[in-house]
């Protein structure tokens, strides 16, 4: 009986302190600083980089902006990724598990209502960055 309390014992204490470690502390979270939104996290689970995007229109963010990449990686290419989230009411947005070696720099399309631009990114140079995507009108089709 006694060797069954000290085990009882021993398993509690453990899952206590797997617990705590697994717990995220209120200073590594994603959040903004002005109002504690969270920043939308993309993890495309493809390598180590990282890009943090803030969508800018006439020096404003811009809200519920829908921001796409594709991403062909690997050997010979092999791999490809589509990725696509929208920014929070600050116009963030955070794109991890971005792989460190690709053919070509990675461009992030935003678009919102007749609005639009790209963010070049290459994790050769920058595996974990900051952008700022400026969003620009675009000239209505003409049929």
């Amino acid at each position: 009986m006694l060797l069954v309390t000290i085990a009882l014992l021993a398993v509690t204490a453990s899952v206590r302190c797997l617990g705590q470690a697994t717990e995220k502390s209120p200073t590594a979270d994603n959040t903004s600083e002005a109002t504690g939104e969270k920043i939308p996290v993309m993890d495309g689970e493809a390598g180590p980089c990282s890009l943090e995007l803030t969508v800018m229109a006439e020096a404003k963010p811009v809200a519920a902006a829908n921001v796409k990449v594709h991403i062909a990686y690997g050997f010979v290419n092999a791999h490809r990724l589509n990725l696509e989230a929208y920014t929070n009411n600050q116009g963030k947005l955070k794109f991890i598990g971005l792989p460190s070696r690709v053919k070509r720099p990675l461009e992030f399309i935003a678009t919102k209502d007749n609005l639009s631009g790209i963010a070049v990114y290459d994790p050769k140079t920058e595996c974990n960055a900051k952008h700022e995507l400026n969003l620009v009108r675009q000239k209505e089709r003409q049929n």
